[in-house]
């Protein structure tokens, strides 16, 4: 965390987005001695701790911060061995490597089930637009985020999740009105059997891909991801809408990008990150497709681009009405 100062809000489960922690480590400057938020139901020590996960703190993280700004992405080890030596930790460090690495795997679901929770009224601001009708929708589980979910139940959608191996053959045996690419960890160019799943699926029903479902649209449109050199995390980046001129303050998380010279005809980049000027959504409307770099679902998050799970309400409803 690059905030110097962390935990004095706690956590709370209403707030988790997973069915569980899958975090490795946490390394932060300050650990707050007290929790304040009204909300709070556990200290983060007490959490972690709870979860097995390692923590460490007294690290002066903007010194590091620094050092990713300059060189770009490095790796790190944590242990809580005491008999290894300095040298032995760097070793490991440079044994290790993200790129080509499956990481979704181990965090998707084992097996499919419906989702039927929508967003709670307390937390739901967007009533307008709201569709009337039901559309059936599969959500492939690369890592998703629970309150996509619910925002698409919100919107109207009856959810059917799935395993990041599920086979694009029982997907379109079961006629959704459109399929869900989600959210995930890593690298999209080591998970080749879910670029070949939505290849399958891809002009066949509308689909939506949120991150790292948009970078393997990208691939399965024949475009190229690459490494960042530090990539996006956190919150308050700003994101241009081509399509309308708006500009969205996103919550971003990923390391890897679509390269937009490499998309082919017909493929449309319809927002861009201001930071960068990296491509953060595409749309290709003959093939009923349409994705977002960063997460639409305010978790956390500013609103600003709640509306996107409008429009894929729409392209589904277009899909019905040429039926």
């Amino acid at each position: 965390m690059t905030n110097p100062h962390i935990g004095n809000t706690g956590v709370n489960f209403d707030d988790e987005e997973s069915r569980q922690c899958f975090l490795a480590g946490l390394v932060i400057r300050s650990l707050s001695i007290s929790t304040s938020n009204w909300r709070c139901t556990q200290t983060l020590g007490d959490y972690l701790a709870e979860r097995n996960i390692m923590g460490i703190y007294d690290v002066d993280t903007r010194a590091i911060t620094r050092r990713l700004r300059q060189d770009g992405s490095l790796i790190g080890v944590l242990s809580t061995d005491e008999s290894k030596t300095d040298e032995e930790l760097i070793k490991t460090s440079r044994t290790w490597n993200i790129v080509g690495m499956d990481l979704i795997s181990g965090v998707s679901c084992e097996a499919p089930y419906e989702w039927v929770d929508r967003t709670n009224s307390g937390w739901d601001f967007n009533f307008s637009g709201r569709n009337e009708e039901t559309f059936l929708v599969v959500a492939y589980d690369f890592g998703i985020k629970q309150n996509i979910l619910r925002r698409l139940v919100s919107y109207g959608c009856k959810i059917t999740v799935v395993p990041s191996t599920w086979p694009a053959s029982e997907t379109l045996k079961m006629k959704p009105d459109g399929v869900l690419f989600s959210n995930g960890p890593g690298d999209p160019s080591a998970v080749p059997y879910a670029v070949e799943t939505v290849k399958k699926i891809i002009g066949k029903v509308p689909v939506f891909g949120i991150c790292m479902g948009h970078q393997l649209l990208g691939q399965a449109l024949g475009g190229k991801t690459f490494k960042m050199k530090f990539g996006h995390h956190g919150g308050n980046h700003p994101v241009r809408n081509l399509r309308n001129g708006r500009v969205e303050i996103s919550a971003q998380n990923h390391n890897y990008a679509v390269d937009p010279n490499s998309l082919p005809e017909g493929a449309e980049v319809t927002h861009v990150n201001l930071n960068d000027g990296s491509c953060a959504g595409l749309a290709f409307s003959q093939l009923k497709l349409m994705s977002l770099q960063y997460h639409p679902e305010a978790s956390p998050g500013p609103h600003d681009s709640d509306p996107v799970f409008g429009e894929f309400m729409q392209l589904m409803k277009q899909e019905q009405q040429k039926a």
